[in-house]
């Protein structure tokens, strides 16, 4: 049996064989206990625990003051934290309906289970711990966990979310609001998402997610829709037809409209909100955005 899938539904095996694709990037971030031990998190906002109070002293961070020792001491007291050792790297998975779809190689939501695949291995040879969620109210989110027993937890959810489009899919926005229940402070998110389900949230709820945690987003899209031909383009359902000529100007100015303006707003405005984005092409090899990690976070506006 090969790794590969159909192109139209993932397969576990394939998401398994990714890890030797994750691995190739470079060396592990180093944490405490070395490469392949837990690693300190990439802490934004106060991604640690409380450890103890001790005497103010000039220079310490006054937000930290612990004004109860204060008050009952008489002398300024500020907290001390201790960072935690195991970041959580957390997969925010689109079910869209729009995803199960392809022209080449395969749909966008086998790219997208691979994508996650990648960035789950990524995340387990950093020491990271993983989790994945989707907008469900009937699934709870697969509970973050360590090493490969917690890697292999998120990739079977990813085959099942992406074999076909899920009965109870919320949307993108309750995959969000499920996901920020998980987050601490300093957390990872790899979002996998149709632009269309990135266009619809407002930049208020990226602004949000980026004060206090690293939030890649990655823009699944089919060749097709970027570079439509300059003729008639025919879809069949099974009791449908449907034509649409888009040598008409007006009929591909909706495509474009509908297709690739999504995808252009997102790559301007979301680095702008302190988001790491990049587009990905369902027949791409589903590594080719790694090198987004490596590059410095962007700021708020």
């Amino acid at each position: 049996m090969t790794a590969a899938s159909d192109g139209v539904t993932p397969s576990l095996r394939e998401l398994i064989a990714l890890r030797a694709t994750a691995q190739r990037r470079g060396p592990a971030r180093q944490g405490r206990h070395g490469a392949s031990g837990p690693a300190s998190s990439l802490l934004r906002g106060r991604g640690m625990e409380y450890d103890e109070s001790r005497e103010y002293v000039a220079g310490d961070d006054v937000r930290h003051i612990d004004w109860r020792l204060t008050a009952r001491s008489g002398r300024t007291h500020t907290k001390l934290f201790q960072a935690e050792r195991e970041r959580l790297s957390l997969i925010v998975a689109d079910t869209s309906p729009a995803l199960y779809f392809g022209t080449r190689v395969r749909f966008k939501s086998v790219q997208a289970a691979r994508a996650g695949a990648v960035a789950v291995w990524n995340a387990i040879r950093d020491g990271d711990r993983v989790a994945a969620v989707r907008g469900s109210t009937l699934e709870p989110p697969v509970p973050p966990a360590s090493g490969p027993r917690g890697a292999l937890r998120v990739l079977d959810a990813l085959v099942r979310w992406y074999a076909q489009p899920p009965a109870d899919d919320q949307g993108l926005a309750a995959a969000l609001d499920a996901a920020a229940r998980l987050l601490r402070p300093g957390s990872r998110l790899i979002v996998l998402a149709d632009p269309n389900s990135v266009a619809a949230l407002p930049n208020e709820v990226w602004t949000r997610l980026s004060a206090h945690h690293d939030v890649v987003v990655l823009l699944l899209f089919d060749v097709l829709e970027q570079t439509p031909p300059a003729d008639t383009l025919a879809f069949q359902s099974a009791d449908h037809r449907l034509e649409l000529d888009l040598a008409d100007s007006v009929q591909r100015a909706r495509w474009q409209q509908t297709f690739a303006e999504p995808i252009e707003q997102a790559l301007a405005r979301l680095p702008g909100r302190g988001v790491r984005v990049q587009s990905l092409r369902a027949d791409a090899a589903s590594d080719t955005w790694l090198p987004l990690l490596g590059r410095p976070q962007p700021q708020v506006a």
